[in-house]
């Protein structure tokens, strides 16, 4: 729910409460799926907030998760190419790297309907907090719990939209 929308209902009322409601029990449960399935509760999070980087519709939430998962599979060629580049470079390593990953997924904001920007770099983030070594594992237990994370914010979305219409 955006913060424009929740905004304009009283506080204090049932319909507030209500969406309250669902947004808590949404994120308890996939907290809970995320932790049971022994993945990262914050990297399912980062997913949840991939979901309000754009419009709120099935189809946005789709392009707003392949952003952060693309992003999600730079970070990992990213430490692959760091990782080659340290014997050679030290530290300056990173410049090079970064230069190309910015540099690529800044360009990307011309690739409608994947250019948003803010889920590319989130998955960035979620690679490189999560602190795996790169490989295809890693990229896929990653974009996994971050789906989880988009489709929970989705659905939490829906059922409030349907509290608002009655």
């Amino acid at each position: 729910m955006s913060n424009s929308t929740a905004g304009a209902i009283a506080p204090l009322s049932i319909k507030f409460n209500a969406l309250t409601l669902v947004a808590a029990t949404t994120a308890a449960i996939a907290a809970s799926t995320s932790a049971s399935l022994g993945w990262s509760v914050w990297a399912m999070f980062v997913g949840w907030v991939a979901f309000f980087t754009r419009g709120h519709s099935a189809r946005d939430a789709l392009f707003s998760y392949l952003c952060l998962a693309i992003g999600i599979a730079f970070g990992t060629v990213a430490a692959l190419a760091v990782g080659a580049l340290l014997p050679l470079m030290g530290p300056l390593a990173f410049a090079p790297v970064v230069f190309v990953v910015a540099m690529v997924v800044v360009s990307l904001r011309a690739a409608a309907p994947l250019n948003n920007i803010p889920a590319y770099f989130l998955g960035l983030i979620t690679f490189f907090a999560a602190h795996l070594p790169p490989s295809l594992l890693a990229f896929g237990e990653l974009a996994a719990v971050s789906a989880l994370g988009t489709l929970a914010a989705w659905l939490a979305h829906r059922w409030q939209t349907r509290i608002l219409q009655k």
